[in-house]
């Protein structure tokens, strides 16, 4: 049939052919694919579609080709930036210590000297590596002419020394210290970052790690987060550069999954993976940019949705641009969605 005006029809295959039901899985093949692309914030549908389509057709050596009558007239998201609440109760993947945690907050400014001592060191539980990155100032947000408005104003952000993770947490790390590994992609090895974790997890990893630590580990700000993803705030499409193959893991290069870390370029301070295979979560909730000057941002003093940075390996190269920014509940978790920590300098 043909799409009334202001409706768009979606079949899970085209005319005149069969679509799966997938293997051993509560969904079919489309199904599948469908509800993974309808909850990422922010999505128009057109997008969902076409990211459907291409996953199906992979998944199916191009047997199956999802197919769409369309008469929209307007933009239309399933999810939108500013409606995302928690969809999922964290009892059912927490246990009752979470609501007792207070989460771990950046410490006040750093002062003006620089010490020697944790300018660059391995945690000795998980063996993380962290690096020194230099404070500064540099204009935050969209600076290219190509981005979103919750991406603007860019204003300019100064911030202090810290040190930051070189690779996103890892399966094997996180086992060390949670014993369990929630991986989606689990066949994927320690050296894979760990994902389908929560903002809410990620601080109860945080918690248990720095009870065995002499540092304060934390998620970073999201000034920090961009700050560093910038090679220190220089003026880089993605974390790295502009050359998004060298520096990510994306949609088209990804083969639909995750990769160890390090196996694409770092950035111009060393660190791995800041764009690309899984998004970031950081410590801010979500809301929209000043357009001052600031110090030290720590963002909204409360919300409903927190930050997360980077794009991922599902997501185009858009996706992964370094000021690229979106936010959902602190008890969602995806395949596609895990964190890196800083440390402060002491």
């Amino acid at each position: 049939m043909d799409a009334p005006t202001g409706t768009i029809i979606a079949y899970a295959t085209a005319p005149g052919k069969t679509a799966s039901d997938g293997e051993g899985s509560a969904n079919g093949l489309f199904t599948s694919e469908l509800v993974r692309a309808m909850v990422i914030p922010g999505l128009r549908v057109e997008d969902v579609f076409k990211q459907v389509r291409k996953a199906v057709r992979e998944r199916s050596a191009n047997v199956q080709v999802p197919w769409e009558s369309s008469s929209l007239e307007g933009d239309f998201t399933f999810v939108s930036l500013s409606s995302m609440t928690a969809l999922q109760p964290l009892e059912e993947r927490l246990a009752p210590v979470v609501p007792q945690l207070r989460p771990a907050e950046p410490e006040p400014s750093a002062a003006p000297a620089r010490p020697s001592v944790d300018r660059a060191f391995s945690d000795p539980t998980t063996m993380m590596e962290f690096l020194l990155v230099p404070g500064g100032c540099f204009q935050m947000g969209e600076t290219f002419g190509v981005g979103y408005d919750w991406e603007k104003p860019a204003h300019q952000v100064c911030v202090s020394d810290f040190t930051m993770g070189k690779f996103p947490v890892t399966q094997g790390q996180w086992k060390r210290v949670m014993g369990s590994n929630p991986s989606y992609f689990s066949s994927c090895g320690d050296q894979c970052p760990v994902e389908n974790v929560s903002w809410n997890e990620a601080q109860v990893f945080i918690h248990k790690l720095n009870s065995q630590s002499d540092k304060q580990y934390r998620l970073p700000t999201e000034a920090e987060w961009e700050y560093a993803c910038r090679s220190g705030g220089k003026h880089e499409m993605f974390c790295g550069g502009n050359d998004i193959e060298a520096v990510a893991w994306y949609d088209r290069n990804s083969e639909k999954q995750t990769h160890p870390v390090g196996q694409k370029q770092p950035n111009g301070l060393g660190l791995y993976d800041m764009s690309g295979n899984v998004w970031q979560w950081v410590q801010d909730w979500y809301g929209s940019y000043g357009s001052g000057s600031e110090k030290d941002p720590r963002g909204p003093v409360s919300g409903s949705q927190r930050v997360f940075r980077g794009g991922c390996w599902l997501l185009d190269a858009e996706s992964a641009r370094a000021v690229t920014r979106r936010g959902i509940g602190p008890g969602k978790f995806d395949d596609n969605l895990g964190f890196r920590l800083v440390a402060p300098v002491r």
